[in-house]
Order: C-alpha cells, then sequence, then structure tokens
C-alpha cells in the first residue's frame, strides 16, 4: 500500500509539469478563409479574403433555403504578396486558417504581372493545399467573392468551388487546379490555359429582380509561364472535340431549309500527329466522337453524320484560326511536337517561342458514329 501511494504522490507532482492544449484554439474561434482574390494594381499588390462562418452554411434539418449567408470579405495591401496577405491579419479578430481554401482568383492585372511567381508565392504557406481551383477574371474580385448560387446559398455552391460547369451542354472549359497549372506551366512546349470566370446578369430572375450567376466565359493561355492573349468560350468551341473529360456537350448540324439537327456527344476522343518534311511540320488532327440524336428533322443517320463530321472540322479550323491571330494554342499542337520530336522542337523554338503558322494546321479526320436515337426509333435510309 505504500509503494501505491508513493506512486500517486509521484503522478500529481508529475501532472503540472505536463503540457496540455492550453495554446490551442476552439475551431469557432477561427476565420476560415475558403476563397482567395489577387489583384495587382498601382505597383502593389491587393488581395481579398473570403471568409465565411461554417455554422451558417452547414447542412441540418433546419436549415432554411433563400436565408442570405453573410459574406466576409478581408482586404490587404503590400508590396509584396506575402506582405499583402499579412495585412489582412491586422484587423482580423481571430487568425486567419488557409486549410480549407478551395479556389483563388486572379485579375488580369496579376496574370499580366506574373501569376506563375504570384502562385508560387501563395503555394508556399503549409495551409494551403495543392488541389485549389485557380481562375482568372475581368471582374472586380469583391462582386465575384461576394457572389452566391441558387436560392441565396453560400458561395460553396456556386461552380468556383465544385466546377459544376463541366456537366452542363457546353462545357468548353474545364476547370483546373492549381498543382496542375503550375505543371504544365514549366513543361516547354505546354500552351496551358487558365479558365475565365465571369458574372453573367442575363440568365437568372429572382421575381423580377436579375440575379448574377457565375459561369466560365472563355480562357486564359501562357506561353513559356506569361500571358499570351484570352480567347472566349465561342472562339474555343473546337476545344471541345480535344476534352477527354466532356461528359456531354450538343452539336448544332445544320441542314436544309434553315433547320438544325441536334446531336450530343459525349467523351470526344482527339489525336495530334505531328508530320515532319525537311526542317518544316505540321499537325495531322484525328476525331472520334459517339453521339446521340436529340433533333433530325427526318434526315437520314448517315446525313446527319456526314454533317456533323463536316460542322466538327468547321470548329476546330476556326479555333485554331482565332487561336494563330492570337498567339495562342489551344489544341497544344507544340506540346505535342515536343514529346515526339523534342530535337525539332528546339530548332523550331530557338526564335520564337510560338511557331505555329496557317500552313502549321494539315488535315482533319473526323468520324462520327451515332449509336443511339433516343426513345424514338429512326428509319436507316
Amino acid at each position: 500500500m505504500r509503494l501505491i501511494g508513493r506512486i500517486a504522490v509521484l503522478c500529481l507532482l508529475v501532472v503540472p509539469v505536463l503540457q496540455g492544449c492550453a495554446n490551442s484554439r476552439d475551431i469557432q474561434n477561427l476565420a476560415y478563409v475558403t476563397a482567395l482574390g489577387i489583384d495587382y494594381e498601382d505597383g502593389k499588390y491587393k488581395t481579398y479574403v473570403q471568409v465565411l462562418n461554417f455554422s451558417n452554411i452547414a447542412r441540418s434539418e433546419n436549415t432554411q433555403l433563400g436565408t442570405e449567408v453573410p459574406i466576409w470579405i478581408g482586404k490587404g495591401e503590400g508590396k509584396t504578396l506575402a506582405l499583402s496577405l499579412a495585412d489582412t491579419n491586422t484587423t482580423s479578430q481571430f487568425p486567419l486558417f488557409w486549410g480549407h481554401m478551395k479556389a483563388v482568383v486572379l485579375s488580369e492585372n496579376i496574370l499580366r504581372h506574373g501569376g506563375k511567381e504570384t502562385y508560387s508565392t501563395l503555394n508556399r504557406h503549409y495551409e494551403v493545399r495543392y488541389n485549389v481551383l485557380v481562375f482568372g477574371t475581368a471582374e472586380k474580385l469583391p462582386d465575384v467573392l461576394t457572389q452566391r448560387s441558387l436560392f441565396n446559398l453560400s458561395p460553396l455552391d456556386t461552380i468556383m468551388f465544385t466546377s459544376v460547369q463541366s456537366r452542363s451542354q457546353s462545357p468548353y472549359v474545364i476547370a483546373s487546379y492549381g498543382n496542375r497549372l503550375i505543371a504544365n506551366m514549366n513543361e516547354p512546349g505546354n500552351s496551358f490555359y487558365m479558365p475565365s470566370i465571369a458574372i453573367n446578369k442575363n440568365s437568372w430572375l429572382e421575381d423580377e429582380k436579375k440575379k448574377g450567376m457565375f459561369e466560365m466565359d472563355g480562357a486564359y493561355f501562357f506561353n513559356h509561364g506569361k500571358l499570351a492573349d484570352k480567347m472566349t468560350v465561342e472562339e474555343l468551341q473546337g476545344i471541345r472535340w480535344a476534352t477527354k473529360k466532356i461528359a456531354k456537350t450538343t452539336l448544332q448540324v445544320p441542314l436544309e431549309e434553315d433547320k438544325n439537327a441536334a446531336i450530343t456527344f459525349t467523351h470526344p476522343k482527339l489525336k495530334v500527329k505531328p508530320l515532319v518534311q525537311g526542317g518544316d511540320v505540321t499537325f495531322e488532327i484525328s476525331v472520334n466522337a459517339k453521339g446521340t440524336i436529340r433533333e433530325s428533322f427526318d434526315a437520314s443517320i448517315r446525313e446527319l453524320e456526314e454533317k456533323a463530321e463536316q460542322t466538327i472540322e468547321n470548329e476546330i479550323r476556326h479555333t485554331f484560326k482565332i487561336g494563330l491571330a492570337k498567339k495562342c494554342d489551344p489544341f497544344q499542337l507544340e506540346e505535342t511536337l515536343y514529346r515526339r520530336n523534342p530535337r525539332l522542337f528546339h530548332q523550331l523554338t530557338k526564335g520564337s517561342s510560338f511557331f505555329l503558322n496557317e500552313r502549321s494546321l494539315g488535315s482533319v479526320h473526323v468520324k462520327v458514329d451515332i449509336t443511339s436515337t433516343g426513345k424514338y426509333k429512326e428509319v436507316v435510309k
């Protein structure tokens, strides 16, 4: 018994010396950063930190649709990005926690100034994850960060966080994670793009009041880490045939008498083959696409396939032509040459980082297979 008593006394003497969780903070005493906007103006970095209270947006039986969720935006300025981010902590009443940040929005000013260095600086923070969605925008950053979803739900239910537009009918632009953007930026010949996010104020009404909703309206293209130009969604129609992640996209096929048939395609496949002749190179593109008829106007299946093949080829050539004028490479033809013939690639990029011209795009082979006619049975003519 004496031994047990001595052990008990020793334990009581040691307990006060043990370090507990006195320095840790409760989760309700932290400000959780969910999105970040970065701008560059008048020689200074300007950062906008979006902070949400998760107790207001958590799903529960008592959740009431239509109740506006307050969005807090903190602003900082500094000569460097690190100083600007630190400036947001000056007036924050709680420590900022960056582990839940899911989206970064860069203004066109910062993209011209140096988007690569900006993201590299941000990524040094040990709390910031690699799988953060990155967007460029021409909108005002406070407007982007305060944008709500349908039914006044929180920003976490918008495409800026979910990238749900990839399942829409016209997903020409796919959202990208920051780690993939940096990897592509460091690869020779990889003319990658960053999706552009905008606020569409013409599609939705709440009663009679216009309500803005997010959409991806185009993409910013880079060459050797520097901003080349921006292409709109309309200009990028041809890129959908080069995007394997597309789950569904609908093509309008022109028929006679100003009628347009509609065919829905899923997961198209595009291959690029560089053809070298002497010191010159042309690229041959082949596309395989399987589709389902949505509207036919009694046209035969073979006629629809032939006209769809021609329409797809026209879209690809149109997108290439516009990209050429803006020194953008939406089909990543340069990267294909770098993978297949790196020696020739380095020869062509000695004088200029962009060597594509009007003759670079050779033949475009498109094979369309209509595998379904929907619930109606079409007569094969």
